[in-house]
């Protein structure tokens, strides 16, 4: 009765409350954004109380456990009570203002509105009472988590947030605070989302102490340098991470007293929590640089119960301010990050510089979070497999111009997606159960694009029904039931990247005789091999396939390529398809060494161990002494009862070692045995160095890369020590220390041993300490020789140069005890059989010139990233293949080399989203890092566009609306320019646009229907 009566209470309030905001001509009226915000008081330290709560879109419980408040045995937390219990608390009084930050939890508590709610959460949002920070669809990871994905997460989330509320809604500020490092590259995407600033939560501790004895806890973060000014945007660290002050949580989940007020009362403590406070303030004034302070009031999952906060946040306020008639130099008042962002800006303070990132966190001496570039590696391969087939849907969706339920669909899987991006997902910080769920829901999505490929490529091929189109989904494990099960098959492979790609493509069969034809009926050469021997013993395979198909195809851009596969019987005879395979169990080594060869690179194993020797490039006459192996550091197993004694765990890796890299790993050496396999398209050499790690290194006929293809797993724990498996490449390069890193797949940063650009580093732990994140690409450089060593991977992974020549990764990671960091279980994946996860990936080396080794390694990045998506047309008994009609290409030529449509998409309407963006850096290369030039209505030669609008990065507001603040930083004069020169628009019929090195242009086309 109680509840039912305060239920009635506070619906009649909110009407009341809405119908206030209500202008005579029935507008709403709207304060909100930097217009909202208080100026403080000017000769006082003005305290800028940030009301806010951390919902992780997923960690020790799951997304749905999370908003619905399930399982709290595990955690007490509920999302969808955090937002009841807050709204109601702003209806009550008007000077409370709450900040919230993921999108993916507000509109699913949205959608459950009743109007009346919805009417006045809109008010609440155009008075800039209740503000929306970061407004990502999560708060995603900034270390191994792609650039096209953290765009896609920001722009579905800001989607939401924008067609709801419209500019009130729309975040001006970054709020990365639970992130474990942060990304230079994370930064410039926010400055090109017309973002203002950010605000980040977790620095190095070395790095922190100095900046809070110099007060540069808040710096202008110039973060490209290919931008240049136009990338610049402030960055604040806040001063206890997102916690409250000490004493000052007021949660129902902390222990705090709260503020006793009645002076009649015993534990009357009014005043002994005013001079605690203010106290801090003083403190925490002496490390920032104005009169105005940022205070974190809220944790993870706070405002369950909102009334505790904010009755106390009301009380603590109005003491504090009441001590100023006893010459208190400290004001307190409602604020938001936006406000004090505003309030900095209004300082007239001259800003220090930073260009360098924030890679990698240490939290401690022995506390270096850079295990979880690597924890969970399956899951890391399988977001960046969903997020490269993203965009292979939407391509389809919008080509083949499918109804409005596709759209649906593609939702589904851009929201699958954003919520792997939250930095408990694929960082592999999560628990097991949770992870799963990660996978589930990737998976979940993957089938919904599916379905809208198959429709779109039913429509563009005129296949009569889209139900016959099927997929492979365990091509990683050599394993596709349409091509190990039907005798005839037609493979539909979209290309997504807008140039012709010339790539080699395995397809897992039975025994048997074989015969490729290309969509015009022309034989295609191609090889037969048996798998490789480990592959058919993973526990999770179920497949008859004990041979692939290897053949090299030539993939149109921005479309299908088809291609035929018949099977006959078998006639056991030789085949001139067959390749040959030598099994060397005891070699001799009065042998030549052995060679692969095609017309880039010759390589040379050694005829006794099957390792690599040396790699020439065939091109540059260059000769590297080479070798590829694998190592093993053992984790540590401490206790956690000190920081001395961190254990090695899901965020932390720390050696069972504090000496140098070489001294802590143990290699992993081989038996001496191995298979060759020479064929006509393929030259493998098959090693087994232990029981659970094996490796393919491959050399295809018409490729300039050494491919790596390792199997690791299960790792052998019986014995009770963790282990962390790396790959180790070593050279005779003179490096001194010095190697390069991208920064989430795009700008590459310069990394030295034991240095860090921004702050003298002392370190307790020279192997973790130096490692960094890899997104994409790791590269050493011998200047003296003027060669490169690179090493791309295709999912996030630790690494670095510990030692000199080498470069070295971390692929898997099985551990046993917990790093207390708050996840509450050891990193033990136990794979589908409970004795360990098997992990299958690949390595792709290159040995090229100095100077052209951008131009090689940049677009083949791109091809391991987006690559081509396959999909099966079988063909039952003796039918023949329906026709395959042939696509006309988004682009009527192919986009230049330098040039990436990074997205196609259906947006609103008529209009389509089209980015494009510069793939190299300035002087990366002398062609390839020149300004392009282009016609947008060429390039989108499959639409007629009525006209062009520039939008932001994340295809949500005009550059024409931008109004970025301007700072003063240290050094330099004024910005007057602002973020976006707004000269191009794209009207009329001049559709021309220039893009400039690293620069991503957005666009809003309306297309003429048709």
């Amino acid at each position: 009765m109680l509840d039912s009566l305060r239920l009635l209470f506070l619906t009649g309030l909110i009407l009341a409350v809405a119908n206030s905001f209500v202008l005579k001509d029935g507008r709403l009226r709207s304060t909100c954004g930097y217009a909202a915000c208080s100026e403080g008081v000017e000769d006082k330290i003005n305290v800028h109380i940030v009301a806010h709560t951390h919902d992780d879109v997923g960690w020790l419980k799951t997304v749905d456990q999370y908003y619905y408040g399930a399982k709290n045995d595990i955690q007490q937390a509920g999302v969808q009570y955090i937002l009841d219990s807050v709204v109601a608390s702003l209806i009550e009084n008007s000077n409370r203002k709450f900040t919230y930050v993921e999108t993916a939890f507000f509109w699913r508590w949205w959608q459950e509105q009743a109007e009346s709610t919805k009417t006045a959460v809109i008010n609440l949002v155009n008075n800039g009472r209740l503000t929306f920070t970061n407004g990502a669809w999560s708060m995603n990871d900034e270390a191994t988590t792609h650039y096209s994905s953290t765009i896609e997460n920001f722009a579905w989330g800001l989607r939401k947030l924008n067609e709801t509320f419209g500019t009130c809604g729309r975040p001006t500020i970054g709020w990365q605070i639970d992130p474990f490092g942060h990304s230079r590259q994370h930064a410039t995407l926010l400055s090109e989302m017309a973002f203002d600033g950010i605000f980040l939560g977790r620095i190095d501790f070395q790095d922190k102490a100095q900046r809070e004895a110099n007060r540069t806890m808040e710096v202008i973060w110039t973060t490209s340098p290919n931008l240049g000014q136009r990338s610049q945007i402030f960055a604040g660290i806040l001063p206890n991470g997102y916690s409250p002050p000490l004493h000052f949580c007021f949660d129902t989940l902390c222990h705090d007293s709260p503020i006793m007020d009645d002076p009649r009362l015993n534990d009357y403590n009014v005043d002994e929590k005013v001079k605690s406070f203010v106290d801090q303030m003083h403190n925490q004034a002496t490390i920032y640089a104005t009169n105005h302070l940022i205070v974190t009031m809220g944790e993870d999952f706070n405002y369950q119960n909102a009334d505790m906060w904010f009755k106390n946040l009301d009380k603590l306020i109005y003491y504090v301010n009441e001590q100023q008639k006893n010459g208190s130099d400290v004001n307190l008042l409602y604020s938001t990050p936006a406000c004090y962002l505003n309030a900095l800006n209004k300082a007239h303070v001259s800003w220090p510089a930073k260009s360098d990132d924030f890679f990698p966190y240490g939290s401690g001496s022995h506390t270096y979070w850079t295990g979880y570039f690597t924890s969970r590696t399956a899951l890391k391969r399988f977001e960046r497999v969903a997020s490269g087939f993203l965009q292979t849907c939407k391509q389809v969706d919008a080509l083949a111009g499918l109804d409005p339920g596709a759209l649906e669909k593609v939702a589904v899987l851009r929201g699958q997606l954003g919520i792997a991006q939250h930095h408990d997902a694929v960082a592999g910080t999560e628990k097991q159960q949770v992870a799963y769920d990660y996978a589930q829901r990737l998976d979940v999505g993957i089938k919904a694009c599916q379905e809208v490929v198959a429709d779109g490529l039913a429509k563009l091929a005129n296949i009569s029904q889209a139900s016959q189109i099927k997929f492979c989904d365990l091509l990683n494990i050599s394993q596709c039931a349409v091509t190990e099960n039907y005798k005839k098959v037609a493979l539909l492979v979209w290309n997504s990247i807008p140039r012709q790609l010339q790539q080699y493509i395995h397809l897992p069969v039975p025994d048997g005789d074989y015969m490729i034809t290309d969509s015009g009926g022309q034989q295609v050469s191609f090889q037969i091999t048996p798998l490789f021997k480990n592959v058919l013993d993973i526990p999770e395979r179920t497949s008859t396939a004990t041979q692939e198909l290897v053949f090299y195809a030539t993939l149109a851009p921005v479309t299908f390529s088809t291609y035929y596969v018949y099977r006959t019987v078998t006639h056991n005879r030789p085949s001139k398809t067959r390749a040959d395979v030598e099994v060397v169990d005891v070699p001799d080594p009065l042998d030549d060494d052995i060679v692969f060869q095609n017309d880039y690179l010759s390589v040379t194993f050694d005829v006794l161990t099957g390792l690599v020797k040396s790699l020439t490039n065939l091109e540059t006459k260059d000769t590297l002494n080479f070798n590829q192996t694998f190592a093993v550091y053992n984790g540590f197993a401490g206790n956690n009862s000190l920081e001395k004694y961190r254990a090695s765990g899901a965020y932390i890796f720390r050696p069972n070692c504090t000496g140098l890299a070489t001294q802590c790993r143990t290699a992993v050496a081989g038996n001496g045995s191995y298979e060759i396999v020479q064929g006509s398209e393929v030259q493998e050499m098959r090693q087994y160095f232990a029981p659970w790690i094996s490796q393919v290194t491959r050399l295809h006929q018409e490729s300039r890369f050494l491919e790596f293809e390792w199997q690791i797993g299960p790792i052998p724990v019986d014995d009770g020590i963790g282990r962390e498996v790396i790959s180790v490449f070593s050279s005779d390069f003179i490096n001194n220390g010095v190697f390069y890193t991208d920064s989430n797949g795009r700008e590459d940063l310069q990394r030295k041993r034991d240095f860090r650009p921004s702050y003298s580093v002392n370190l307790s732990e020279p192997v973790a300490g130096n490692y960094y994140p890899v997104a994409n690409r790791i590269y050493i450089r011998d200047e003296k020789q003027g060669t490169q060593l690179t090493v791309l991977t295709e999912r996030a992974q630790g690494g670095s140069s510990t030692v000199d020549g080498q470069i070295e990764l971390m692929m898997h990671r099985r551990l046993l005890y917990d790093d207390a960091l708050g996840v509450g279980e050891a990193l033990n994946e136990p794979g589908s059989d409970g004795k360990g996860l098997v992990v299958r990936g690949k390595h792709y080396l290159t040995f090229t010139k100095i100077a052209t080794a951008a131009s090689i390694q940049r677009l083949l990045a791109q091809e391991v990233y987006w690559q081509p998506s396959f999909a099966f047309l079988p063909v039952k008994k003796d039918k023949e293949f329906p026709v395959v009609q042939k696509l006309r290409s988004v682009t009527s030529l192919a986009l230049p080399s330098n040039v990436h449509l990074l997205s196609l998409e259906r947006w609103t309407g008529s209009n389509i989203l089209l980015r494009l963006e510069h793939l190299f850096e300035k002087n990366e290369d002398p062609v390839m890092s020149l300004p392009v030039t282009l016609d947008l209505q060429q390039v989108m030669s499959a639409f007629k566009i009525a006209s062009v609008e520039e939008v932001t990065l994340d295809g949500n507001m005009p550059v024409t609306a931008v109004n970025a603040l301007k700072w003063n930083k240290e050094g330099y004069s004024p910005d007057k320019q602002g973020r976006h020169s707004g000269k191009h628009r794209g009207t009329g019929q001049n559709f021309t646009i220039t893009l400039n090195p690293m620069e991503i242009k957005s666009f809003r086309i309306e297309i003429v229907a048709s």
